[in-house]
């Protein structure tokens, strides 16, 4: 454990302190596109990863993500932050396979916590049997970490976030909350075992969850992150132009989130989700507010045709289900 607690050098941890997807709604549908045949994924939809053709049998998949600490200890940090970067990967479908660090560091910061994100970033990397080819860093007051990853996929495996459909059932492969405990433990609110729980949920790869789609009828997939459950929820609603239809009594919050979000132990990145995403709502009452918590290394919501929902939640038993897909109704998302 470092001597240091690296979340008090932070405004804010995790996906947390990501820009608000409002800024980005602005920007991105000014940005140039250019035409080509091999791009099969790229901006348009808001995509975990972009995706390239190179022959007709292969392809790469790639993305990028960093962030501040979310947690303490500099080697669980560097883990959480490769871990949230291959996610991307595997949220399209695709096997990682090599990755750049990014890294922004306080020149007067301790070298000693350095070399152990650098650690724990490694370990995972080589746990999703992917290499690490090199990076960047650059002199930064904050704290920030994550990697570029490239992987590879057949060009007709690919899982999107704009091919749901209505009939489809949604699933989810994670619980919420570790954006909520992150401030918590920020602010010194966390006990150590709800720590423990968020920490175990963030190091988990999302590769197992991948592995088994297989061969089942999924549509689409994204992994929920930054813009929280409803905000990625909107985004795959919008591509596939239906509407989500979301029981948030069948949402799994991590211990202690709703304790410490009713503390008011609220990321900023909560209030921006809500913000941009509340419109997009339709709701008989108020929305638990933990369903806009932006995530850091968290599950993906899969929409899955209904014959094959029990038989991917029996091939991973940590996945439960959260709502259906419908035709697009008054606004993308419904929730229950």
């Amino acid at each position: 454990m470092s001597a240091t607690k690296l979340t008090a050098l932070v405004k804010a941890g995790g996906c947390a302190s990501k820009l608000s997807p409002a800024i980005l709604d602005q920007i991105l549908p000014r940005m140039p596109r250019v035409a080509d045949p091999d791009l099969l994924v790229g901006f348009d939809t808001a995509d975990d990863a972009g995706v390239y053709r190179l022959t007709p049998s292969l392809a790469i998949v790639q993305t990028v993500d960093f962030f501040t600490p979310m947690v303490d200890d500099p080697f669980t940090f560097g883990a959480i932050a490769a871990a949230n970067a291959l996610s991307d990967v595997y949220a399209m479908g695709g096997t990682p396979l090599t990755a750049l660090s990014v890294l922004a560091w306080p020149s007067g910061h301790d070298i000693a916590d350095l070399e152990q994100i650098l650690k724990g970033g490694a370990s995972k990397i080589h746990e999703a049997g992917a290499v690490i080819l090199g990076g960047h860093s650059v002199n930064d007051p904050e704290i920030k970490f994550g990697y570029a990853v490239t992987g590879t996929i057949h060009p007709d495996r690919i899982k999107t976030n704009a091919a749901a459909r209505p009939g489809d059932r949604l699933l989810f492969t994670k619980r919420i909350g570790t954006g909520v405990i992150s401030t918590a433990i920020k602010r010194g609110l966390a006990s150590q075992a709800h720590i423990d729980g968020a920490i175990r949920s963030m190091l988990m790869l999302n590769r197992a969850a991948a592995e088994a789609m297989g061969d089942l009828e999924i549509h689409s997939v994204t992994d929920v992150t930054g813009f929280g459950l409803l905000g990625h929820a909107r985004e795959m609603a919008m591509g596939s132009g239906v509407t989500l239809e979301i029981d948030s009594s069948r949402v799994r919050f991590l211990d202690g989130a709703m304790e410490y979000a009713a503390a008011g132990a609220i990321p900023g990145g909560l209030n921006n989700n809500r913000e941009f995403v509340g419109s997009c709502v339709e709701s008989a009452g108020p929305v638990e507010q933990l369903l806009f918590d932006p995530q850091t290394s968290g599950g993906l919501l899969i929409s899955i045709a209904e014959a094959d929902a029990a038989l991917y939640m029996q091939k991973y038993p940590e996945a439960y289900e959260i709502g259906r897909v419908v035709t697009r109704g008054i606004k993308p998302l419904r929730i229950l």
